[in-house]
């Protein structure tokens, strides 16, 4: 079982003390002060960047970040222990779940993944999408990643 906040760590892209500042226990990281990442092509299909991770610290189990789609790029198909809410910033995109029928989204709509539904989103055929994804960790897991959407799945609309 891998998880997005093992990928971003690897890519080292947790917020560190230089680009945070605090405040009584308030912290806020300043745009810039992490790089962006490319999207494993392990979990995800074309060009896909992820930026400004975040997860929440101690007890908290809020994880998540800003993700980017260009045309045709989507996620592999995944579940979440906790399920996912998806906030569409920008663009338009799809989402399906496993069975179900491929639904349009744009910027912003919300879109709730109940927990362990298998699932994809990403961008539509002709249009980028932005979204922030948001999951919460169970037994040090956020997301299990499964086997990739074929083009067929995706289809062409």
């Amino acid at each position: 079982m891998k998880n997005i906040i093992a990928t971003v760590a690897t890519a080292g892209l947790i917020a560190s003390a230089a680009g945070a500042e605090e405040l009584a226990g308030v912290q806020v990281t300043h745009i810039g002060t992490q790089a962006s990442a490319a999207g494993p092509t392990e979990f995800f299909s074309g060009v896909v960047r992820i930026d400004t991770p975040f997860k929440g610290s101690g007890q908290a189990r809020i994880s998540g970040a800003t993700v980017t789609f260009e045309p045709g790029a989507r996620t592999a198909w995944h579940t979440h222990p906790l399920g996912q809410t998806l906030i569409v910033t920008a663009g338009s995109g799809r989402v399906q779940q496993w069975g179900g029928p491929v639904q349009d989204i744009r910027a912003g709509d919300t879109v709730w993944i109940p927990p362990g539904v298998k699932h994809w989103h990403g961008a539509s055929g002709s249009t980028a999408m932005t979204h922030i994804a948001i999951a919460e960790v169970l037994d040090g897991n956020v997301v299990e990643w499964l086997e990739k959407v074929s083009d067929d799945q995706f289809g062409s609309r």
